[in-house]
């Protein structure tokens, strides 16, 4: 089962996002296909055997709509900005037009009511004055073209729209206003004229959805920036030792690149000459700038400060790091959380229920003895004030700026539902070793004999330990890396115990209790004295125990802080480890973590988290993404303390990309902000229709007030929209702290 996503032109509201969805999953081989409205995606999980990408796009096309296969989603997303851009200003531009005529016949049409200034000829002639009203609404409705021709389009498919209800409405008035100017002509008396409402409602219906284009460019703002980091340019060193500005495209594993101070990496590599400060922030959240040699590893994207280098590439396109966040984030916002399924079940009957409310309402009130003309008015308000444009934005919409708002601070969400769920937590379970200590061992006692200082034994242990690469080794190492060392003879290892070896014509042993008992050194004045988690390395001559190590993975120093927030949040915690009682008991006091299951297999841990979840727990994993796998696929949200070079773990549905547990929290408060955010948008989309259809019905009218104006009705329907997609951009300046 292959998973593609495409880019879906020519939606309008959640009817079209509907009938997509309808085209595509009733093709053969297809197991599931999500549009969302917000970012114009499409997401498609199908057989390869039974179907081709050609046959997808064609059923899009037949739909009535437009559809792009993306490769790679890096540079499909910076083609479809270029496009959106595009499309911005040729809406601006239509836009312009169609409000400057919209307003003249407005004028035209008030002035004689209002008692402006109208041209002598126009004042006393009605005739002339309706026909230069019409000629004025023709042009809006040529700027307004692609709203009413794809409203009938898609209406005479039998898959009415947003833009059918527009197209219905506005033609209504457009056309009862040239019969009445016949008429006019014939009888030679003054008719009613609904010139100003067609073209009022089209202009407005265009500008809501700029404004509405507008907004939802800025929800997107969060990956068009990450996209914006990689240079499009590269300096290629050729063989004869000159450079020669290429384009990024023409890059391959292997070529080598010169990257001068203040530039950015075009790309992932490995430093081949020269030496630099890289600032690196984007990727690992480390606010210092990052010093690089040669064989240190470089990340396309970020940006180098001091210093000139020459790199070697090694990975190009969709397989650089940044290119692999682009995919995750574009992913995510392309999947459907299941809050959004109500809004899609009632917009799948949304249209056809209001077409059929207004031909209702003007049946009813000419049956009820009102005029054509008021009866019209009803009709086009109702078609134009009920868009289910509002209803289909709010949860996409939200979603996406959710989404990027995580990214921006280094949380990846894989997919919209894992961003819901999140906010549904009960438990969060915790691995121990990676999760909440730092994964690196490092010595946190030493204590020698009399005979010796403890800088002298940290050189013998230093000495004896480098020429190994086990943790413990290196935890000494970095201890000693201050002191000069001592050359070793006749090194051994003893597998599982220690090493030995000749240091200054003198033997020494370092290891385990086991190792020195085996060589009969076992005794002296030092005992070990350690307790919970620490392990304890013995330094020994031939005779005796000349020094103690105490080894212990550190907690991190953000783990108490971050585990007591979550409680505060309401939020069990839960410690999961394969290590020992002892080790697991003091640790979870250490962070005050109520609950501890140890001494656990990896494979037995997602035993576990079924177990809570069979209690009725919703339940959050935190793990490695390694080790921990089976119980991050276990869970209800698995979450993977990840790095940047390394984002995309498979069996977890949230990478921590900074490998900082604040990110955690800051994770939880992210989507509890955006499970609300959904719910107003999902409150006011749904408040707003069911106000507003009984009074444009005439509701307003039967309680002594005036008529719904069919252009205020389409103003409030643009306002509707844009409300919900600025409310979801207040999610862009949340505190998440």
């Amino acid at each position: 089962m292959k998973q593609e996503q495409y880019q879906i032109g020519g939606m309008v509201c959640a009817s079209c996002a509907q009938t997509v969805e309808k085209a595509v999953n009733c093709l053969p081989g297809v197991a599931q296909a999500n549009v969302n409205l917000a970012t114009e995606k499409m997401r498609v999980a199908y057989d390869t055997g039974k179907l081709k990408p050609a046959q997808i796009v064609a059923a899009v096309e037949q739909a009535g709509y437009q559809a792009q296969l993306q490769r790679s989603a890096a540079e499909n997303e910076k083609k479809v900005q270029q496009q959106k851009k595009q499309q911005q200003m040729t809406m601006r531009n239509k836009l312009i037009g169609a409000i400057l005529f919209a307003v003249s016949v407005l004028y035209l049409a008030m002035a004689p009511m209002a008692g402006l200034p109208l041209p002598n000829s126009l004042a006393a002639s009605p005739l002339k004055l309706a026909l230069v009203e019409l000629v004025l609404t023709l042009p809006v409705f040529w700027f307004g073209r692609d709203h009413w021709i794809g409203g009938f389009r898609s209406l005479l498919r039998g898959h009415p729209n947003m833009d059918s209800l527009v197209a219905l409405g506005t033609w209504s008035s457009l056309l009862a206003s040239v019969a009445n100017t016949i008429r006019l002509v014939v009888t030679n008396y003054e008719q009613y004229l609904y010139y100003e409402t067609a073209a009022l409602i089209l202009a407005l219906i265009m500008l809501g959805k700029y404004l509405e284009f507008v907004a939802k460019q800025q929800a997107a703002a969060s990956l068009t920036s990450l996209l914006q980091l990689v240079p499009p340019q590269a300096e290629l060193l050729q063989n004869d030792g000159t450079c020669k500005s290429v384009s990024l495209t023409e890059i391959k594993p292997g070529d080598q690149l010169l990257v001068k101070s203040g530039q950015r990496i075009p790309t992932d590599g490995v430093v081949l000459t020269g030496q630099t400060t890289i600032d690196e922030a984007m990727l690992t959240g480390e606010s210092l700038p990052v010093t690089k040699n040669s064989g240190d590893k470089v990340i396309g994207g970020t940006q180098n400060q001091l210093g000139q280098i020459t790199m070697q590439v090694s990975q190009v396109g969709e397989k650089t790091v940044l290119a692999q966040i682009v995919k995750l984030v574009s992913d995510a916002q392309a999947t459907k959380a299941p809050i959004a399924r109500l809004a899609d079940q009632v917009a799948a009957y949304f249209v056809p229920i209001i077409l059929g409310i207004a031909a209702l309402g003007l049946l009813g009130w000419l049956l009820a003895g009102q005029s054509f003309e008021f009866a019209l008015q009803i009709f086009v308000a109702v078609l134009v004030i009920a868009c289910p444009c509002a209803l289909g934005l709010a949860t996409p919409t939200a979603l996406m700026v959710g989404s990027g708002k995580g990214a921006e601070n280094g949380i990846l969400f894989k997919n919209s539902p894992a961003l819901e769920q999140l906010a549904r937590l009960t438990t969060v379970v915790f691995d121990k070793t990676g999760t909440l200590t730092q994964g690196n061992p490092a010595v946190i006692s030493l204590t020698a004999n009399a005979k010796i200082t403890t800088d002298q034994l940290l050189q013998i242990a230093a000495s004896l330990e480098q020429n190994t690469n086990h943790p413990l080794a290196t935890a000494i190492l970095k201890k000693a890396e201050s002191k000069p060392l001592l050359p070793v003879r006749e090194f051994k290892t003893w597998p599982g115990l220690g090493v030995s070896g000749i240091l200054a014509g003198q033997k020494y042993y370092l290891g385990s209790q086991k190792l020195l008992e085996q060589q009969g050194v076992f005794n002296g004045e030092l005992k070990d004295t350690s307790v919970g988690q620490e392990t304890t390395v013995f330094i020994a001559d031939q005779t005796q125990i000349i020094g103690l190590m105490g080894i212990a993975d550190q907690l991190r120093p953000e783990a108490a802080e971050v585990i007591q927030r979550l409680q505060q949040l309401g939020l069990k915690t839960v410690l999961l480890t394969g290590d020992k009682q002892a080790i697991a008991q003091k640790t979870a006091a250490q962070l005050q973590i109520g609950e501890v299951v140890s001494e656990v297999l990896p494979a037995q841990k997602a035993a576990v988290i079924q177990q809570l979840q069979q209690k009725g727990q919703q339940v959050a994993m935190v793990g490695d993404g390694i080790n921990d796998a089976p119980a991050l696929a276990q869970a209800d949200v698995g979450i993977a303390i990840g790095n940047g070079t390394n984002i995309a773990v498979d069996s977890a549905d949230i990478v921590l990309m900074h490998s900082n547990l604040h990110e955690l929290l800051q994770a939880v408060i992210l989507s509890k902000k955006t499970l609300k955010n959904i719910k107003e948008n999902l409150f006011w989309a749904f408040a707003y229709n069911t106000l507003g259809i009984p009074i444009a019905l005439g509701g307003w009218y039967l309680l002594g007030g005036p008529l719904l104006n069919p252009a205020l009705a389409g103003a409030a329907m643009s306002f509707s929209s844009v409300s919900v997609v600025l409310n979801a951009l207040r999610l862009r300046h949340v505190k998440l702290a």
